[in-house]
């Protein structure tokens, strides 16, 4: 980031009255200037309330210790689709897609139950080789001493193979879930969304899961197997799923398995390239890897906030809560409380306790795929470290229009040869 726009950020961020202050525009996120706002809340008003932005009045809470509260007190703080569900942003209610994260328990738990095996330790041994063959071919195959786009020559490409894998998707036609997985969770107002109304979305995960279905079809009558929609389809909780709840637990779980490890790919070179120390360090002994993915999944932190609904009056960090008030737990910001974790604003990749974080919530809802996103990290940097000394960064990440995903569009790289 530019040094002016970083010291004109933190003076705007200390400069505003604080009842003012708004994390929600996706602006910020996109320049990356959101951290010395987060550092004030954190300091002066750690569970803080907007009374006005473009979603409407919410709570900020931007602590560790208060957002981990907020996740385990899952009767009072709801993930309930009707309620508004997981984001700052209300889902339109014509057009909503339930999906188990948007669920409070039992239903969450009958639901994630379902898919849960795909990322069994069994199932994911039997994965690893898989992945490697894959992390290898799209090396090999990367050009040297030319410029290219390493989020679509790798992020991209590596997790939108996983997902045709745990879909069982037709191999040829992976693209679609990459596709769908960017219209779930763009922004319409960013101008190079791929739709730009909530209809338009709604329409193009119809289509989606009239592909899905006609896959569920011929496997609801086959005998159970180890993939997504074959679990869906057999599992006693999820095979009569209504037409919206099947559109969006298809988007939850093409979202979950594409979203986090894409961008942790590109953050984790990103930060990398930051931190040449560390990236020598890590050179120097590779057997900091798993440490490390867990370090770049807190620096990234690919899932900005979670929103929670608050279905009785509560006390959080001294606040006093409404029934009906919107919560939203800021992860981007409990991931730098140095109350919680040592020198949060640094990259390290022998980080004492990397695995102290909030990237992947925490309590009923912790994400279900934390596993298979690590080990597809872990193989991926083990497979860097044996072919490039080094990968060079040419210049700033273009990162994602978003307030929800801290996400990287396109990130220039070059390998010297």
């Amino acid at each position: 980031m530019d040094a002016q726009v970083a010291q004109n950020a933190r003076a705007e961020a200390y400069a505003a009255p604080l009842d003012t202050l708004d994390m929600s525009d996706p602006a910020r996120f996109q320049q990356d200037t959101i951290w010395p706002y987060f550092e004030r809340l954190r300091r002066e008003a750690p569970v803080h309330y907007c009374p006005d932005s473009p979603f409407g009045p919410y709570w900020s809470v931007t602590k560790y210790k208060d957002i981990m509260q907020a996740e385990v007190a899952h009767q009072v703080f709801s993930s309930a689709s009707q309620l508004g569900g997981i984001q700052i942003e209300d889902q339109p209610k014509h057009l909503d897609r339930p999906s188990f994260i948007r669920m409070d328990p039992p239903r969450h738990d009958e639901q994630r139950k379902v898919v849960s095996p795909i990322v069994a330790p069994m199932n994911l041994a039997r994965m690893e080789t898989l992945i490697r063959e894959r992390a290898c071919r799209i090396l090999d195959n990367l050009p040297r001493n030319e410029e290219f786009d390493w989020v679509k020559r790798v992020s991209i490409e590596l997790t939108t193979q996983m997902l045709a894998t745990l879909f069982d998707y037709p191999f040829e036609d992976r693209a679609q879930l990459t596709y769908w997985s960017d219209v779930a969770i763009c922004n319409i107002n960013d101008p190079e969304s791929p739709v730009h109304t909530e209809q338009e979305r709604f329409d193009e995960l119809t289509k989606m899961a009239q592909a899905m279905s006609r896959l569920w079809n011929e496997r609801v009558n086959e005998p159970p197997r180890y993939d997504l929609i074959s679990m869906l389809a057999h599992g006693e909780a999820t095979r009569n799923l209504e037409p919206r709840e099947f559109m969006g637990t298809l988007a939850l779980l093409i979202v979950g398995g594409n979203d986090t490890t894409r961008n942790s790919i590109s953050g984790g070179l990103w930060a990398l390239h930051n931190n040449p120390d560390e990236y020598r360090k890590l050179r120097d002994n590779p057997a900091v890897i798993p440490g490390m993915v867990s370090e770049i999944i807190r620096y990234q932190t690919p899932v900005a906030h979670m929103r929670r609904t608050a279905v009785a009056d509560a006390e959080l960090g001294g606040q006093k809560i409404k029934a009906g008030d919107k919560v939203v737990m800021w992860y981007v910001s409990g991931n730098r409380d140095d109350e919680a974790i040592e020198a949060p604003d640094r990259f390290i990749v022998d980080r004492a306790r990397p695995r102290q974080h909030l990237s992947f919530g925490f309590g009923v809802h912790r994400c279900v795929g934390n596993r298979l996103a690590e080990m597809q990290l872990r193989i991926l940097w083990e497979e860097i470290l044996t072919r490039f000394p080094v990968i060079e960064v040419t210049s700033e990440p273009e990162r994602v229009y978003s307030n929800f995903l801290r996400g990287i569009k396109s990130m220039k790289v070059r390998i010297p040869g």
